[in-house]
């Protein structure tokens, strides 16, 4: 049994110290540096710093102590257990024999054991390398096999981009960067390295395949679109055309309900719902659109392609934008609103069919765009054109967009507001044009009656316009009381009409008609009374041809009331609410004119018989028998006159006419008293003159048949147009002239006379020749008192004045 080595010797152990100022540091290094090597501790940091302070004799020495230290303590332990050692050895000798015997053994059961397992070693060996080539073997077919299904998927995906079916060549290809292009699963290089360059460039022949599609494809919409809005506003045309029909027919229904006819015909009329021009088979097609934004969420770039889609449309319809200045507007205007309305068309199909290729923000931002454009655009034409057809025909087109483009949504309220906006001024270059036809149009017009030879003519100038007189169709040939002016100038107005209500209708506006009226009135009013009056103030016509204008004027007011019932028809108000609001006759200021003019013609021509008042004896000894010359001229004339007005002039017009010229001649006969070149007169020449009256007075009651339409006051009222002058020779021909005097008397036999013309007239009375009044001395006593009332009714006259 071992000993355990007595401690050290605590005085050999212990380090001699130097002795130096660093005393007390150098003994605790010591110390430390001791502990260390009694307990075998990594003694390297001591050595690293004995070595950095450059003094590892302390070091050195501390060792060798140890060492020294060991060396006694090892010989110490062998003398205590030398005989161990002895008796080790000794066994150790005799274990020696045995394991050589061991050895002799073993080496034989070697060779025994080689000899046997020789051959089953060389079986295994053999085994083993079978079973290599086995598992080998089975690799090359699972590798080969794994190659054969790649390559058939690259010859499918061949073959569907030969077929141009990069939709499924693109999955084959996706299933081959999938399945194949991870790690360890292609067991050819080459074929890893062709999948690797393969497939990026089939996805890059897929979008320049389906790039240049789509390119073709934008360039064939834009041609279809234009097509696509041709046929859309064309359907909407047709649309309105059956509305305008329809409306013909109520409007003949309410006309026959009106007349009370009970035999109607109803029909029902089957209205076509078809009217997408998308049904239109062909009309165009968005597959290949569709074809191309598929491809391009396969291969990951839908974001890429929809922006790509809304710039090249946001280009396109920029382009469509640019009108053509190499024909005029009214020529390119149905292209330009045609190509924009096919273009929304389209949009409005994408929008909802194509899977968000484009959102309705894009879409309405595209069509702000659109509806500003078109706006600056008709602003601009509409400032320049200066015929209201133009205007008309750029309207009605801009309603069909409107009315085509409103069944898909977009807000066209702008366009009609620029419509309204332009409303003035199309009614005043409309009233400009209807200005000059009628203008030439009255210039063109003989101011003859119009001959109708057959029954078309009438139903075209007369029933047309409802300005017959009765139901009954007249004989034909048929002599018409009015001019070729009067048909022309209604259809003018007419025309008007219908232009006027073609701008208003279908623009926004249901109830239209006050401003149809308005325009209407200002048309009579203004373009057709004005017309009139320039004709008067030209001062071209004859008697024969103003009493033919006073005559179509008779005519026109019943013209008037077709014009306002026929605006209300077109308006699509009933006819009672029209009537309503019927004014006065709006040519009045013209026909008075004309009937102005008429009369002074007749007033010129009975001045032109008056001037044989100058072959009047005034102071003749007898009266004429049969009235004066000029009484006689007169008479005839106005018998030739009326004669011709009865088959032109209405009675009322007629009545006036007379009327009129009666009165001129009681101004005329008034006149020559007052005469300055009639210095006296006897009571030959007062009877002369009442002869004359008699005459006129007869012609007045002769007549009474002009004034059908009244009583016996008709012939009174024409004789009250010679009322002056009848007061007058009844008052110079009374036995007491004093009477004019009495307030009741005057009023009620001698109201139209003036006082001071009778003073003048009876004092040339007074004042003639003892001669005058000696034919009244043949009658006795009565002469004085006569004499005697009108020196007295004179005198008092002068003192009143």
């Amino acid at each position: 049994m071992r000993r355990k080595p007595p401690p050290p010797d605590s005085s050999s152990a212990a380090v001699p110290v130097r002795s130096n100022t660093n005393g007390e540091t150098e003994r605790q290094d010591l110390l430390l540096l001791s502990t260390a090597i009694a307990n075998g501790e990594d003694l390297a940091p001591f050595v690293r710093k004995a070595f950095a302070s450059s003094r590892p004799e302390t070091l050195l020495h501390s060792l060798r102590h140890f060492v020294r230290s060991k060396e006694s303590e090892i010989e110490g332990l062998c003398k205590a257990h030398y005989e161990d050692f002895i008796a080790a050895v000794d066994d150790l000798r005799s274990l020696l024999s045995d394991a050589e015997s061991l050895k002799s053994s073993l080496a034989d059961a070697n060779s025994l054991l080689q000899s046997v397992a020789a051959p089953l070693l060389s079986s295994l060996e053999s085994y083993l390398e079978a079973s290599a080539v086995a598992r080998n073997l089975t690799a090359a077919i699972s590798s080969a096999r794994r190659c054969i299904f790649l390559l058939d998927l690259c010859l499918l995906a061949n073959q569907h981009v030969a077929d141009d079916n990069l939709y499924r060549a693109l999955r084959a290809v996706d299933s081959l960067e999938r399945d194949y292009l991870v790690p360890d699963a292609v067991p050819s290089a080459a074929l890893r390295r062709m999948l690797q360059r393969q497939i990026p460039a089939i996805r890059a022949h897929a979008e320049r395949r389906i790039s240049k599609e789509f390119s073709d494809w934008m360039v064939h919409i834009r041609v279809a679109s234009r097509n696509l809005g041709q046929i859309a506003i064309g359907r909407a045309s047709a649309a309105r055309q059956r509305e305008e029909e329809l409306r013909v027919k109520q409007r003949q229904a309410e006309e026959q309900s009106r007349l009370s006819l009970r035999d109607c015909v109803y029909s029902l009329d089957d209205d076509d719902d078809a009217d997408d021009p998308l049904s239109a088979s062909g009309a165009f097609d968005l597959t290949p659109l569709y074809r191309a934004y598929h491809i391009y969420q396969t291969i990951g770039l839908k974001e890429r392609f929809r922006q790509y889609y809304f710039e090249n449309r946001k280009l396109q319809l920029t382009s469509d934008f640019q009108v053509s200045s190499m024909s005029p507007f009214l020529e390119s205007h149905q292209t330009f609103f045609s190509q924009i309305a096919g273009f929304f068309i389209v949009e409005d199909r994408v929008l909802r069919t194509g899977g968000g290729l484009i959102s309705r923000v894009e879409v309405d931002s595209l069509w702000e765009s659109a509806v500003a454009k078109m706006i600056s655009v008709l602003e601009d034409q509409f400032s320049r054109m200066q015929t209201a057809s133009h205007l008309l025909l750029i309207k009605d087109y801009v309603s069909l967009l409107s009315v085509t483009l409103r069944r898909y949504g977009y807000a066209v309220e702008p366009l009609l507001d620029v419509l309204s906006k332009h409303l003035d001024k199309y009614h005043d270059l409309l009233l400009s044009d209807c200005r000059r036809q009628i203008l030439e149009a009255l210039a063109a017009d003989k101011f003859e009656q119009m001959l109708m030879k057959k029954e078309y003519e009438y139903s075209m100038n007369v029933l047309s316009f409802q300005i017959q007189t009765s139901d009954i169709i007249p004989a034909f040939p048929y002599v018409a009381p009015f001019s070729s002016t009067v048909p022309d100038c209604c259809r003018i107005v007419r025309s008007f009409i219908e232009d006027s209500v073609s701008y208003l209708c279908y623009g926004g506006q249901l109830d239209f008609y006050a401003v149809v009226k308005k325009y209407l009135d200002r048309l009579l009013g203004e373009v057709l009374d004005g017309a009139f009056v320039r004709l008067v103030d030209a001062q071209s016509l004859g008697v024969s041809q103003a009493m033919q204008v006073a005559a179509n004027m008779a005519v026109l007011e019943r013209a008037c009331d077709f014009f306002f019932r026929h605006a209300a028809q077109l308006s699509g108000i009933p006819l009672r609410i029209a009537e309503r609001g019927r004014r006065e006759f709006p040519l009045k200021k013209s026909r008075d004119e004309i009937e102005g003019l008429l009369l002074s013609l007749l007033r010129g021509k009975i001045d032109d018989f008056m001037l044989l008042t100058e072959n009047i004896s005034w102071m003749t000894e007898e009266p004429p028998l049969n009235g004066n010359e000029y009484a006689n001229e007169v008479l005839i004339y106005l018998e030739t006159l009326v004669s011709t007005a009865q088959q032109v002039l209405p009675a009322k017009v007629l009545k006036r006419v007379i009327h009129g010229a009666l009165s001129h001649i009681s101004e005329k006969i008034v006149g020559l008293f007052l005469s300055d070149l009639v210095k006296r007169f006897n009571g030959s020449a007062v009877t002369g003159i009442d002869t004359d009256l008699k005459l006129f007075e007869s012609f007045a009651e002769n007549h009474l048949h002009l004034l059908s339409e009244s009583d016996d006051s008709g012939t009174n009222e024409l004789k009250l147009a010679l009322a002056e002058a009848r007061q007058l020779v009844n008052l110079l021909t009374s036995n007491n002239p004093e009477n004019f005097l009495n307030a009741v008397i005057r009023e009620k036999s001698y109201n139209r006379l003036d006082y001071k013309k009778v003073v003048v007239i009876s004092e040339k009375f007074r004042d003639s020749s003892d001669r005058l009044f000696g034919t009244f001395g043949t009658r006795g006593t009565r002469q004085n008192p006569k004499k005697k009332s009108l020196d007295s009714l004179i005198k008092r006259l002068k003192d009143v004045s």
